[in-house]
C-alpha cells in the first residue's frame, strides 16, 4: 500500500517522507533557497544524495568544498549534479548564482561511512526504455557507477513522454528472491511540464488485495514501500520522477516484472525493435 503526498512547497527544508516513520531505509525532503542564501544541515545515521534540480550552488562538507554544482535550469533540461554526505556529517548549501536554488534531499540508513564526492552530468548513465506507447529515459543517477562510494542508498531520474506510460510492463522489487528480485521500498517525487497536467501512479500485487491509484499533480510525491507500480502520464504533458531505494540486501537492482504482463517483452522484436 502506498502513501501520498501531495505538494506543499516551502522555503528553507522541507521534510516531505521523514525517514524512519512510514519508512524503514528511505526518506526525501526538498530544499529551496533564495539568492545568496544558505542552509546548514546534519545527517547523523543517514547518508544523503544532495540533488541540485535547478539553480547553481556550492556545497561544503565536513569542511570539503564542492563549488559551483549545478548546470540545468529545470529537471527537464538536463542532467543531474549534486553532491554525496555521508553518516554522522555536516554539510552547508550556498546559493551562488544569485538566483534560486532547489534541491531534492534523499535519505537513507547507513551503517558505513565513506568520503563525501560530488557528480555531474557527465557521470550520469542514461539509456532509454520501452517502446510503443511506454517509453522513457532513465538516468542513473547514483547506482552502479558509484558502487563502492556509498552504503545503501540508489537514486536515478526519469523522463516520461506525453500519453505514455512509466514502470512497465509492471515491475516489483519487494522480497529477496535472488536472482529474480531483491528487496528495495522506493519513494518518488514528480514534475509536470507544462505545469497544470496530471498523471496517475497505480499500486497493485499479485492476488489485488492492494489495488489503488493516486492523481498526481506537480510536486506530488509517493512512498511505494511494496506491490508493482507503474505511471500513466495524460497526453499533452511530459512528466519526470525522481527516485530513491533502499533495502537491507545491498544496492542490486533487480526488479520482477508482472507474470501476466510478461507476452509484452516478445512484442518487440516482433516489430523489429532493437
Amino acid at each position: 500500500m502506498g502513501v501520498f503526498y501531495p505538494s506543499k512547497p516551502e522555503k528553507g527544508f522541507n521534510e516531505i517522507v521523514k525517514l524512519g516513520t512510514t519508512t524503514q531505509y528511505t526518506g526525501f525532503g526538498l530544499i529551496n533557497l533564495d539568492a545568496e542564501q544558505i542552509y546548514q544541515g546534519t545527517t547523523q545515521n543517514a547518508e544523503y544524495i544532495l540533488n541540485i534540480l535547478s539553480g547553481k550552488c556550492t556545497i561544503e562538507i565536513n569542511g570539503k568544498v564542492f563549488a559551483n554544482l549545478g548546470e540545468r535550469r529545470d529537471v527537464f533540461s538536463g542532467k543531474a549534479s549534486g553532491a554525496y554526505v555521508p553518516i554522522n556529517s555536516s554539510f552547508t548549501i550556498t546559493e551562488v548564482k544569485g538566483e534560486k536554488v532547489e534541491i531534492a534531499v534523499l535519505a537513507s540508513y547507513a551503517e558505513r561511512a565513506f568520503a563525501p564526492f560530488a557528480y555531474g552530468p557527465h557521470d550520469v548513465v542514461s539509456e532509454h526504455r520501452g517502446f510503443l506507447n511506454f517509453q522513457r529515459d532513465v538516468h542513473n543517477v547514483v547506482i552502479e557507477q558509484f558502487e563502492g562510494q556509498v552504503d545503501r542508498i540508489v537514486v536515478g531520474e526519469t523522463i516520461v513522454k506525453p500519453g505514455h506510460w512509466s514502470g512497465y510492463p509492471s515491475h516489483k522489487h519487494d522480497k529477496l528472491n535472488l536472482p529474480y528480485e531483491t528487496e528495495m521500498e522506493e519513494i518518488y517525487h514528480f514534475r509536470i511540464r507544462p505545469a497544470d497536467g496530471f498523471g496517475v501512479q497505480v499500486i497493485y500485487n499479485d492476488d489485488l488485495s492492494v489495488r489503488e491509484s493516486y492523481f498526481l499533480k506537480d510536486g506530488d510525491s509517493v512512498f511505494i514501500p511494496d506491490g508493482y507500480h507503474p505511471i500513466a502520464v495524460a497526453p499533452g504533458f511530459q512528466f519526470y520522477y525522481l527516485w530513491v531505494m533502499a533495502g537491507p540486501h545491498g544496492r542490486i537492482l533487480v526488479p520482477f516484472d508482472d507474470p501476466k504482463l510478461a507476452w509484452l517483452n516478445n512484442v518487440k522484436p516482433l516489430l523489429g525493435k532493437d
